[in-house]
């Protein structure tokens, strides 16, 4: 592991700021906010070679990616590759992570076609305010929402996706033209005009795709290179691995040499993607409003059009960025600082739209061929970037006799793995609630994309709040009933907890008297206090004891100052059932609220 991460990684301390930090300028928060000054002192001709290889490969994959991610959208083909080199040299001064890539994605192209009305201006003001709103959540350290979002509906969406991107791909894989972009009405026709699909189109399609697999699993099989092979053997391992990682161009480039061929006879048997707009995209502020035919149209009613999609996108984009970052953290042994890289990615959609392109976020599949190919810095984001640039300028007039075929057969190769059939069979053996909000959340997506993140986001808020207000409590039956909450108690679970006392221990005949066992509370609100107060009176009335054992030093002195009548602590269940049973030898804490030591004071002496 290169020694910049585990300097990334010492730079980010969970434990409690020193004032030395509080100076913004102080060479440690400075190299938190840059993170490129952590690496770049050390950079060496060895991670120099293997970051201008790991480039190179995620270039030749994102430029048909690119092309492909903006039929997607529905943009002209140009806007996707205008949408694949900023964040590459943002990240390149930003990014804790060495392996991820921004750029256009699959799933965040759906949510721009949904957005935007493919129309480009909608699209490039929607990666400004979506950046806005990212680096607004990273300033102010917001990251933590993010963990409100949980996987079911993470994986419910993600699979949502795939099907929609996937089958939306058919028409153009089929040859077929006019098909509707609703999904239910696009199912519908697509199946209506299957007599109309063209052969071409569908030879080559299906073609590309098998291509595309076959070179897949060949990367999947190729052995590590070792020093000690001949090097014939390495050469020959080297090119199967130079063209198994960069199939997409290999693949796209062939579609598009057969329909050259074909044009150079005067038959063309395949739709082309056609003209793309050739050279660099002039810089230019995000426009802010749009004339069209029928008068202008001003910025508030651009934003109230695209409407849930300023909170859908950015929160998309965030999510799959990280949930990225964090896996190939996880994988090769390196941290990353969430709430930095909510600073990259919106800084690289705020500058983004200033060049015509779309949000973007991080690439799932580009980060997997980055990372396979040895990438030992964010530096190879730049040999990615350079190559976008090069073939913006180059080869746009090349790019028209791309086959829309070969880039659906791209698009449904790169998607398919994004449907995780394993996440349905975990959750049934690990716990099947969780699958409710992952179905509502696949379901839902199919109609409106809010409204199913919105739904299965709700659905896990309303089960956290059911585990809150419901919580489970062990009962041990003996001389003396025992009643254990087995998590925190707050002020929803406060009813359900007095109903289950007065039950067990009340309502029976004879009252029984009750220790409460409340070694998991760790805090507690003013409705509980309450709640134990009036709990403490209807044990007096029955002419029992009602007594805590194992309160922690806040909830004491909670309970201390509330001056609750009746109120006994005992440090352990012995002695509590010891009093209850008016043993002697066990008495109860008598003591001031201000005699309780201080936790702090005591972690330190400690």
């Amino acid at each position: 592991m290169p020694s910049w991460v585990t300097a990334l990684g010492q730079g980010r301390s969970s434990g409690p700021r020193m004032a030395s930090n509080a100076c913004c300028c102080c060479p440690a928060a400075v190299q938190r906010r840059l993170p490129i000054l952590a690496w770049l002192p050390s950079y060496s001709l060895q991670w120099l070679k293997m970051d201008f290889i790991a480039g190179l490969s995620v270039g030749l994959t994102a430029i048909p990616q690119a092309l492909a991610y903006a039929e997607v959208a529905g943009l002209p083909p140009q806007y996707g590759l205008y949408s694949a080199f900023m964040g590459c040299f943002v990240y390149f001064f930003l990014g804790t992570s060495r392996d991820v890539t921004l750029g256009p994605t699959a799933i965040m192209s759906l949510l721009v076609s949904f957005y935007t009305f493919h129309e480009p201006a909608y699209a490039v003001l929607l990666a400004f305010l979506s950046g806005c709103i990212q680096l607004a959540m990273g300033v102010l350290h917001l990251g933590f929402l993010l963990d409100f979002i949980s996987c079911p509906v993470i994986n419910g969406f993600t699979s949502a996706a795939t099907v929609t991107i996937g089958f939306g791909q058919i028409k153009n894989l089929l040859g077929l033209q006019n098909i509707p972009r609703q999904f239910f009405l696009q199912v519908y026709h697509t199946f209506l005009r299957i007599p109309e699909t063209r052969v071409g189109d569908a030879i080559l399609g299906l073609v590309c795709m098998l291509l595309l697999l076959v070179l897949k699993l060949m990367r999947d099989h190729v052995p590590p290179i070792h020093p000690e092979m001949p090097l014939g053997v390495r050469l020959s391992h080297g090119l199967v691995w130079s063209a198994t990682t960069a199939r997409n161009a290999l693949v796209v480039s062939f579609a598009a040499l057969v329909a050259y061929s074909f044009e150079v006879t005067g038959y063309q048997p395949f739709i082309l993607t056609g003209e793309t707009a050739e050279g660099l995209p002039p810089v230019r502020t995000p426009p802010f409003s749009v004339t069209t035919a029928n008068g202008t149209i001003s910025f508030t009613e651009m934003v109230q059009d695209m409407g849930a999609g300023l909170a859908v996108v950015p929160l998309v984009g965030l999510l799959e960025s990280i949930a990225v970052a964090k896996a190939f953290a996880s994988q090769n042994n390196y941290r990353i600082d969430a709430n930095q890289e909510l600073l990259a990615i919106g800084l690289t959609n705020v500058l983004g739209s200033f060049v015509f392109s779309y949000p973007v976020t991080g690439s799932f599949g580009r980060t997997a061929v980055n990372a396979q190919s040895g990438v030992c810095t964010p530096a190879g984001g730049l040999v990615t970037g350079v190559l976008v640039l090069l073939s913006l300028d180059y080869l746009t007039s090349l790019f028209y006799y791309i086959p829309k075929s070969a880039l659906a057969a791209v698009i449904i190769m790169a998607v398919a793995p994004l449907f995780d059939t394993k996440i349905f069979r975990t959750l049934w053996r690990v716990k099947r609630l969780d699958l409710l909000p992952l179905c509502v959340t696949f379901l839902l997506c199919f109609w409106e994309v809010q409204y199913g993140i919105l739904a299965g986001a709700l659905v896990s808020l309303l089960m956290l709040l059911h585990s809150a207000a419901r919580p489970e409590t062990k009962v041990s039956e003996g001389p003396v009933l025992v009643l254990q909450p087995a998590s925190g108690l707050s002020f929803p679970a406060m009813e359900a907890l007095r109903e289950e006392i007065l039950s067990r221990a009340l309502e029976v005949s004879p009252p029984r008297c009750l220790v409460l066992e409340c070694t998991h509370v760790c805090s507690i609100d003013y409705t509980v206090v309450l709640g134990l107060g009036e709990l403490l009176q209807d044990f007096q009335k029955q002419g029992v004891a009602l007594a805590f054992v194992g309160l922690q030093v806040p909830v004491l002195r909670v309970l201390l100052s509330a001056d609750l009548k009746g109120f006994q602590s005992f440090s352990t269940l012995e002695e509590a059932e010891k009093h209850l049973r008016q043993e002697p030898g066990a008495q109860p804490y008598n003591v001031r609220e201000d005699a309780i030591p201080d936790p702090k004071v005591t972690l330190l002496k400690a």
